[in-house]
């Protein structure tokens, strides 16, 4: 699927997106983190001989700041596992990894590790010499070859603003990767936020009564990240919904209507075991292999993601 026509999102929708980045705090250190960027994909790209395919992974919720000098938020629920169980499974199959996610988020590699890491996965040995316990050493270990060997980047946000940037600059550094790069936007992103301007500077006093405030509807960025940002990427998103019911309609229409190649379909009660892929031609249930008890739907998912991506490359060449 490619964006339709070359044009531009409309008018309304333009403005608000510009509102978002013209009010937005600045990142900070955006030059080093666009330099590291630019030096991983750089490696991989086809013109630098590298010839890899890319992935951007976000991953985990964005929060939204009640006050500039922030106390208070409000929060959006994702633990960040798919997007993590997702990274490593990528990594596997050859792509290089860029990891947008939530700060306290699960990261790639430490899923199966113990709530307290740092502690649990060492271990003082009869010399008092701290070393790595084997139940851990597996995850320690992929971790460190998937970074040696430049396979993946991580990048880490918290607020709505702070992701909208980033995914800005992400997509639009992959650009030239045409189609090798891939967008997996499995980040949980706020629908609503206060816009920074009409925030309170300070915390909010309790004692001044009811709290009332306006929240503004976030303007959806798949549309010109697809026309403009990155147009050749291939690109997934997601859709969690609570009632079965409505779930592959409203993933039907996120298709349509942001040009997606796939929408990945999850019902919250059931996401961690099965998702149903829709795309313009089919809809494709991807069950986690209930006969082995460490398995996750994530595994085929990737498996069945890549499958495509591969497809769509080869059928422009």
């Amino acid at each position: 699927m490619e964006p339709a026509d070359g044009s531009s999102p409309g008018p309304a929708l333009e403005e608000g997106i510009a509102s978002v980045f013209s009010s937005a705090p600045a990142l900070m250190e955006t030059d080093g983190f666009s330099n590291r960027l630019k030096e991983f994909l750089d490696l991989h790209s086809v013109a630098a001989g590298g010839g890899r395919k890319v992935v951007c992974i976000t991953s985990g919720g964005t929060t939204v700041p009640l006050e500039q000098r922030c106390v208070r938020y409000i929060d959006n629920f994702s633990s960040g596992h798919r997007g993590a169980a997702a990274a490593e499974y990528f990594i596997e199959a050859g792509y290089a990894v860029v990891f947008l996610y939530r700060i306290g988020s699960v990261l790639p590699y430490t899923r199966s590790l113990p709530d307290e890491p740092l502690l649990e996965c060492l271990e003082l040995d009869d010399d008092s010499n701290i070393r790595v316990r084997k139940s851990c050493a597996e995850a320690v270990k992929k971790y460190h070859a998937a970074v040696a060997g430049n396979l993946l980047i991580k990048l880490p946000f918290t607020t709505i603003f702070e992701y909208l940037q980033m995914l800005q600059i992400v997509a639009q550094a992959m650009k030239p990767l045409g189609r090798y790069a891939m967008l997996f936007l499995a980040a949980a992103v706020s629908d609503f936020y206060i816009p920074w301007q009409s925030m309170a500077e300070h915390k909010i006093q309790s004692a001044s009564g009811p709290l009332d405030m306006r929240l503004v509807q976030v303007p959806k960025m798949l549309s010109i990240l697809r026309t403009e940002w990155s147009p050749l990427a291939f690109c997934i998103s997601f859709k969690l919904e609570t009632d079965s019911k409505i779930l592959l309609e409203k993933a039907d229409m996120a298709l349509r209507k942001y040009k997606m190649h796939m929408v990945v379909a999850n019902e919250l009660q059931t996401r961690k075991e099965e998702v149903i892929v829709v795309t313009l031609d089919e809809k494709i249930p991807v069950h986690r292999d209930k006969s082995q008890p460490d398995s996750d739907v994530e595994q085929p998912l990737v498996e069945l993601i890549v499958d495509k991506h591969s497809t769509y490359i080869n059928n422009h060449r």
